[in-house]
């Protein structure tokens, strides 16, 4: 067996053909689907981006007991079991945050991994004296503007240097068995730079200033400029689409379908603009943040060309990957092999959590979501035996007071640090009292979350479900606190 997981970064399952979309140009994702099982209710687990990659590692949910952090010592690492078992996995990625403190840990559990430099403000380029950065909408960066300076094509931005390794990769190997090939590109994540080939196929009228980096907060800015930001979002897509073409004509072309699975999804989506919000990191997480796209080719399962209602999440990808292999998942694991999920949407969970550590803990049946907001006043702990921020570590001052907390059931007998964490300790995440409210949604009648639902027992049912999950992830008590909950 070979596998090949692709995983871009906020790639909004809204803004994808196969997903119903009619303004973005994206015939490869539609190709794809027609190749591969599309599911229709796949969610994210633990937002943003490191918290979703240690889910994929380790294959249970971490927004309950962490923030930003590194894979840690008692976690069982999907492609370091694999890599054990004899099987070679290799990363490419042009993600920076694997090479920062919070994410160092990641990339070293593959076999091998190649970085690709330069997203975003990857301390990449050196330039001592600032550079000219034009009037602008929205974010810019200093180091990313340094950056963008080199991305003269396509082929050279990273996104391009991640297929092109890529296709390196299958070159050397691609008759070769018992291999797992991580392709990780950064894109579509924002800032949407990148060359006018794409950009031509969103024409518009706006002639303001450079807006392809929207700010984490309300949208304000004239309908105009708003317009602009989405379509260098879809232009950016298209580019992620045109490169996944060019993977699956070499797949084509070497006729891999017959022994090669291949796994598409992303950790998140993002709002262009949805419910007045640009971005992510903003509760409340309405579907275009946790509702995920998500492409399944099992060649041992052999179906194609089908959607899948079964309801599904990140946490599912790290048992598949490995049964794909022949490996048993790791018993603290809490998601699925999704294998006769593929062949005969076989459900394998009645309900499903997402979050973010310290903001909603949300819940799904795949027709109702139900959000619980953050009480004032309670406590926040993180818990971890590798303190690290996202580029930073621990402050001294902010470990003087930590605790030792007895093990829980999945850190292996290990006790772990108990820090207490500010609420503000992310400050994009902190919203207004009015926004800061549970929320239920009944997704059958009012897809687009724009009517809260009054229905006492409904609530009454997902909360249970809520706490059922809570409890099997052995939640720490004040979580429940945290969110006005009584702990089972």
């Amino acid at each position: 067996m070979k596998a090949i997981l692709l995983l871009f970064d906020s790639l909004n399952r809204h803004c994808l053909a196969p997903y119903g979309c009619d303004w973005t140009h994206t015939p490869n994702f539609q190709r794809l689907a027609e190749r591969t099982v599309q599911f229709d209710r796949c969610y994210a687990g633990s937002l943003p981006c490191m918290p979703a990659r240690r889910e994929l590692h380790a294959g249970r949910y971490n927004f309950l007991h962490r923030s930003w952090g590194p894979v840690e010592p008692f976690d069982d690492s999907m492609p370091e079991m694999l890599k054990r078992h004899g099987v070679y996995t290799h990363l490419i990625s042009d993600h920076q945050h694997y090479w920062e403190d919070g994410g160092a840990t990641y990339h070293t559990r593959y076999s091998s991994w190649e970085c690709v430099r330069g997203q975003e403000g990857d301390p990449w380029k050196a330039r001592v004296a600032d550079p000219d950065i034009p009037p602008h909408l929205g974010q810019a960066g200093r180091q990313d503007e340094v950056n963008r300076q080199y991305f003269i094509s396509a082929d050279a931005q990273p996104l391009g240097q991640v297929f092109s390794l890529a296709r390196e990769f299958l070159d050397h190997n691609h008759d070769a068995d018992n291999w797992l090939l991580h392709i990780e590109p950064f894109d579509p994540h924002e800032p949407f730079f990148t060359q006018p080939e794409y950009q031509r196929l969103y024409s518009d009228d706006y002639d303001g200033p450079r807006f392809d980096w929207p700010p984490y907060d309300h949208v304000t800015e004239p309908l105009g400029a708003a317009a602009h930001c989405r379509n260098q979002y879809g232009a950016l897509l298209s580019m992620c689409d045109d490169y996944l073409g060019r993977l699956l004509d070499y797949m084509d072309a070497h006729d891999m379908w017959r022994d090669t699975a291949l796994i598409v999804a992303t950790d998140h989506g993002f709002l262009l603009g949805e419910h007045g919000w640009w971005a992510k990191n903003r509760p409340p997480f309405y579907e275009e943040l946790s509702h995920t796209p998500l492409f399944i080719w099992d060649p041992r399962a052999g179906c194609a060309g089908e959607r899948r209602q079964a309801l599904v999440q990140t946490i599912d990808l790290a048992p598949t990957l490995l049964g794909l292999f022949g490996v048993a998942p790791a018993p603290d694991m809490q998601g699925h092999d999704l294998l006769e999920t593929v062949r005969t949407d076989k459900p394998v969970r009645e309900a499903a959590l997402f979050g973010m550590f310290g903001a909603h803990i949300c819940v799904t049946d795949g027709r109702y979501v139900y959000m619980r907001a953050d009480r004032p006043c309670t406590p926040l702990y993180d818990y971890t035996l590798l303190p690290l921020h996202q580029r930073a570590m621990y402050a001294p001052e902010e470990l003087q007071q930590l605790e030792l907390a007895e093990p829980f059931s999945f850190t292996k007998g290990c006790r772990v640090l108990k820090i207490a964490m500010p609420k503000d300790f992310y400050p994009c995440m902190s919203v207004a009292a009015e926004e800061n409210r549970d929320l239920l949604f009944d997704l059958q009648n009012d897809p687009g979350q724009q009517h809260p639902l009054d229905d006492p027992a409904v609530e009454q049912r997902m909360i249970s479900l809520m706490c059922a999950l809570m409890q099997a992830n052995d939640a720490p008590a004040e979580q429940y606190r945290r969110v006005g909950l009584p702990q089972p």
